[in-house]
């Protein structure tokens, strides 16, 4: 049981202490026990607890979002706060479909994702979700969207890999979307580097300007899922900066808050808001809370006082060198990939043929389990190979960790797998 925590540690009841190397689910972007934060979400509730969207906006929520939407890679982008990643995934499925009612194509009813994907657990993401171990008995009440292939560079089934791999993953988007009838698709969704399914998959080359350039073709919103990806966690502001594109709708959560307040987003350009409006009766209980922008808001104070976005980047680029030292010669460890503080480990049975292990074995939540052992925190990542079989560990710690706490991360995992599965790397 979890006692306290400050900074990149958490402690125990029995006092314990263990480096939170994922931030919780990839959420904590700014440390734990910023009393900045915390006095922010005190004062604001003082002022205005809670008021409902229907009657009134506040301060904070106006202050908040004229600030965030400058950072968004989304044009004149409109911000629409709620409670956590799912609600903001449904409010911009909702929002894609009120667009094209509004625009005068009803028929357009379908969403295109890609398999090996996560967007959220409600049904709505869940149907977008490419993760079939999820998705499982729940089809009866799935089946709406459709879906393209994953994008994971580490096992890419271009036959012509690595080369063009890129432009062979948006034609088959293109497709994907001619199969459902290009009439019909109402928006692509994806993150633009994968997380929690995948494990720190990076596109290659080519693929978002490709993939922008179809949606546009078609008349298909393209709909960014940054709620791992943002706020600094890859050493951009957002994920797909790296890829110079911008999104008609991107979905963030997470880091936003820190995961000090339940606060999720969904952020659209003005374009898509100014049509869509008429259509798009939407909203809930807690949308445009008060307290969660003041948290927000200052979060975003931490992340540009301590230049936390470029610190991400220059820390990721030193633990992936520290964990290609100590893993780089293992049998046991087939890719090391990732950006910024995004970073995975995937475990193999066989390094040369890529053979993943058999789910059965557990092989990540053991290796897991002794990293915890050794008093560092890891995210689990299963089914990464193919749905089902698939190991890896995913790292996102804040983004304030230390040089020195991120080598403590590498020396443990190389320990946590030479116990598990007998190699050493020393």
């Amino acid at each position: 049981m979890a006692l306290s925590a400050e900074g990149c540690w958490i402690t125990d009841t029995e006092g314990r202490r263990y480096l939170d190397a994922c931030g919780g689910a990839i959420v904590n972007n700014v440390g734990h026990g910023r009393r900045e934060v915390i006095d922010a979400i005190a004062a604001q509730m003082a002022r205005v607890d809670y008021v409902h969207a229907h009657s009134f906006t506040t301060e904070a929520v106006e202050r908040y979002a004229a600030r965030l939407a400058p950072l968004v890679p989304v044009s004149d982008a409109r911000v629409f706060p709620v409670s956590g990643g799912s609600e903001a995934i449904e409010t911009a499925l909702k929002l894609a479909r009120a667009y094209h009612l509004a625009n005068g194509e009803p028929e357009r009813d379908v969403v295109i994702s890609r398999r090996g994907s996560y967007h959220g657990n409600t049904l709505g993401a869940l149907d977008a979700s490419g993760r079939e171990s999820l998705r499982r008995g729940y089809e009866p009440w799935l089946g709406r969207f459709s879906q393209t292939d994953p994008v994971n560079e580490y096992r890419c089934t271009n036959p012509e890999h690595p080369a063009d791999c890129g432009a062979w993953h948006v034609r088959h988007l293109e497709e994907a979307i001619e199969s459902v009838g290009s009439g019909r698709v109402a928006a692509f969704i994806a993150e633009p580097i994968g997380g929690a399914t995948l494990g720190a998959t990076v596109p290659p080359a080519g693929y978002w300007r490709g993939v922008a350039e179809v949606c546009r073709r078609y008349g298909i919103l393209l709909i960014a899922d940054e709620v791992m990806t943002g706020f600094g966690r890859t050493g951009r502001w957002f994920g797909l900066e790296h890829f110079e594109v911008a999104a008609d709708v991107l979905v963030s959560a997470k880091g936003a808050s820190s995961g000090y307040w339940p606060l999720g987003l969904c952020v659209a350009s003005g374009s898509v808001v100014e049509i869509a409006a008429p259509m798009f009766g939407h909203g809930y209980t807690y949308s445009h809370h008060p307290g969660g922008a003041a948290a927000g808001h200052a979060v975003l104070d931490i992340i540009e006082s301590e230049d936390l976005v470029s610190r991400a980047a220059a820390s990721g680029a030193h633990l992936l060198a520290g964990l290609g030292e100590r893993l780089g010669s293992s049998p046991f460890v087939g890719d090391i990939r990732g950006a910024g503080l995004l970073v995975a480990v995937e475990f193999v049975a066989e390094r040369e043929s890529r053979t993943p292990f058999p789910r059965v074995e557990r092989v990540a939540e053991r290796v897991r389990a002794e990293l915890i052992r050794r008093g560092v925190i890891g995210y689990l990542v299963t089914g990464c190979a193919d749905g089902i079989d698939g190991d890896a560990l995913a790292f996102g710690p804040p983004l304030t960790i230390t040089l020195a706490e991120l080598d403590l991360v590498s020396d443990a995992l190389a320990e946590a797998i030479g116990s598990v599965l007998g190699f050493s790397s020393n």
